[in-house]
């Protein structure tokens, strides 16, 4: 296997496992959305961003994606493939990991927020806490990179 198959590969997880997390993400808190927007449709502006934080990882991972592929060429060896691989590692495993788990702690967020509308401005800073992961995923692998 060539050092530019390795770098492919590498990028590839990274954009996909980003994406997944976003994807297993956005549907627990879009599922948790639509439960609590079923009873009262005026609580969307107050859910729209606890809904939409997982989404952030899959866009690191893309951009992860659009910068590493700048620097992969075919004539790469083996230990520049593997050193690329090695450097788009950190965001796809913060990305998939965290948008998992930020997408749980946004969809708890969201069910107390249809308890109690007012909490939906300290709620927020839950599922931030754990973006924050994949923030330093992103500033390693872009530094690696």
């Amino acid at each position: 296997m060539s050092g530019y198959a390795i770098a492919i590969i590498g990028i590839a997880l990274c954009v996909g496992l980003c994406g997944i997390g976003s994807c297993v993400g956005l549907y627990k808190t879009g599922s948790a959305a639509a439960g609590v927007l079923g009873e009262d449709p005026k609580r969307y502006g107050k859910l729209v961003i606890l809904v939409l934080l997982p989404a952030t990882q899959g866009l690191y991972g893309f951009i992860i994606g659009i910068i590493a592929s700048g620097g992969v060429n075919a004539d790469m060896s083996l230990a520049a493939g593997w050193a690329m691989f090695a450097a788009v590692m950190p965001m796809a495993i913060t990305g998939l990991i965290s948008g998992i788990f930020q997408g749980r702690t946004a969809a708890n967020c969201i069910y107390a927020v249809g308890r109690q509308e007012t909490l939906s401005g300290k709620l927020v800073l839950y599922p931030a806490m754990v973006e924050f992961y994949a923030i330093l995923g992103l500033i390693i692998s872009i530094m690696l990179v």
